[in-house]
């Protein structure tokens, strides 16, 4: 999950004046309130998952949404609402280039811990017996360490990303290499490891002539199609800024931004979606989660010997039958 926000959130000085800077946040606000809702119960419903079954697919998808939420609260928070609602103003250059590592990292580690789920689907299908000898929950705890201190090298560079409404006309060699290295990083390289694996997986599907496809399978093909092609927009619009018309002279290539990063930005609550419509289990700790949320809130609402009545006596158990 996937959103560079603070390109969508920079308004041009044409936008800005026009009287579309209403309408352009009013778009935002609900897209980064719904994926920030779903990205936090999808981390809670996968960490206990995770710590009940000790599956490394729920590891691997804890990783990937982790590393969503730390994109959004970096975009959201630092590149939006500090800067612009709090502060009213221009932070200092070196607190947006700092951010820009963090996104760029978190991103990094998104789609690379895609990757590793997707590896390990591999190697559970086409390599079983190998599977069920390596894998271990230290070991993906690991495996998903090692990628994230791998993002956060691969972020560094990009220090010195340019805002695309700072982009020179014509695009300097710097900013050419950092962005088609972005380009390669999260999109075209993962696309082709996602092509390949999962080729390889539905070969071995139809050849061992499986009547069902497992959940954890279905999900991993799910997450690499659905990042496929809700990110395909994006990096299309980014080349063609790069090389044929830089957004501050076409309000359309603004527009089209715009629209490409919002629905990057819904990766997140589509993958929630695909979780709930696969697996049921998901559902049923979905469902667990909200209910621990509410009844708190339920109980603090209730007169206080109302809400011992409630707890001392759980509605549903016969009458005298132990707690």
């Amino acid at each position: 999950s996937f959103f560079f926000l603070r390109w969508s959130l920079t308004l041009s000085p044409r936008l800005e004046c026009s009287g579309m800077i209403s309408a352009h946040c009013s778009l935002h606000f609900p897209v980064a309130g719904i994926t920030g809702v779903f990205s936090l119960l999808t981390a809670v419903a996968l960490a206990r998952l995770a710590t009940r079954t000790r599956k490394p697919s729920y590891y691997y998808l804890l990783a990937l949404t982790a590393s969503d939420i730390i994109t959004q609260v970096v975009i959201v928070f630092a590149g939006f609402l500090l800067q612009g609602a709090v502060l009213a103003r221009q932070v200092p250059q070196a607190v947006v280039r700092t951010a820009n590592i963090l996104e760029f990292a978190a991103n990094h580690a998104s789609v690379w811990i895609a990757i590793l789920l997707t590896v390990d689907r591999y190697s559970a299908l086409c390599h079983p017996l190998h599977h069920r000898a390596a894998s271990s929950p230290g070991r993906t705890r690991r495996a998903i360490a090692a990628v994230l201190s791998a993002a956060l090298l691969t972020g560094i560079p990009f220090y010195w990303w340019l805002d695309v409404w700072r982009d020179a006309d014509p695009p300097s060699t710097m900013d050419e290499v950092l962005k088609w290295a972005h380009c390669l990083t999260v999109y075209f390289i993962p696309c082709g490891v996602f092509l390949v694996t999962n080729s390889a997986i539905i070969h071995r599907l139809r050849r061992t002539g499986q009547p069902r496809v497992g959940k954890s399978t279905a999900i991993l093909l799910g997450v690499t199609t659905l990042f496929t092609l809700l990110w395909a927009p994006r990096v299309s619009v980014m080349l063609y800024h790069m090389y044929v018309a830089p957004v501050h002279r076409d309000w359309r290539v603004h527009l089209a931004l715009d629209v490409a990063n919002m629905v990057a930005m819904l990766n997140t609550a589509v993958n929630f979606g695909l979780y709930c419509f696969v697996s049921k289990t998901f559902r049923a700790t979905v469902r667990q989660v909200i209910h621990d949320a509410y009844l708190p809130c339920t109980l603090a609402s209730q007169p206080k010997g109302m809400a011992v009545k409630l707890v001392m006596e759980p509605s549903g158990l016969p009458k005298g039958a132990e707690v």
